[in-house]
């Protein structure tokens, strides 16, 4: 059996107006289902450990929580290891509901876009207000990231999560390298 490794082995690079960096491997399960539905939302609040959020936004504790990604999906992240038992308790909850959960995990990738230009490289890729009035911590987006879809959401302050499909992975670090490079602050925010 070969170990687990994420699609950059952990690549990062901070030689600009942010740091861009691969989150370490991270759980993620894909719930689609019925998201008013009681049922579902306990399911999905109790193998997270957050409260549903609601549209447009992200509740995560660490490496655990719930990302809004439409009237029917969520996007449940759990700690790496953790996937198959937390998939197993979500499933035995939902055995007699309409729903349906998928691990994701090895589908994706996930990166780190920190410090004072964080919002000045999110706002060069992304066709979204990352002004600190329209985005914060918690405001969550699925959009295109220079034709990548992906989806991302604030952690902190300054720092942005973004999910993308690990098939773009190498594509999406560039990208972000380059919208990060020195000198290229456009000091709006």
């Amino acid at each position: 059996m070969s170990n687990a490794v994420t699609a950059l082995n952990g690549a990062a690079w901070s030689d600009g107006i942010a740091a861009i960096s691969e989150a370490p491997l991270q759980g993620m399960i894909t719930l689609r289902g019925d998201m008013s539905a009681s049922k579902v939302i306990k399911a999905a609040t109790r193998v997270a450990g957050v409260k549903m959020p609601e549209a447009g936004a992200a509740n995560c504790n660490g490496d655990s929580g719930l990302c809004w990604m439409s009237a029917d999906e969520v996007l449940i992240l759990c700690p790496y290891a953790e996937v198959a038992a937390t998939l197993a308790k979500l499933n035995k909850a939902l055995a007699k509901v309409h729903a349906l959960a998928v691990d994701v995990s090895d589908a994706r990738a996930m990166f780190r876009v920190s410090g004072q230009g964080a919002r000045d490289v999110m706002a060069k890729l992304a066709p979204v207000d990352v002004s600190p009035k329209a985005f914060s911590i918690g405001t969550f987006r699925r959009t295109r990231m220079a034709q990548v879809p992906a989806a991302f959401w604030m952690q902190d302050e300054d720092r942005f999560e973004i999910v993308c499909f690990r098939s773009n992975a190498q594509y999406m670090f560039d990208l972000l390298k380059v919208a990060a490079q020195k000198g290229s602050s456009v000091d709006y925010f």
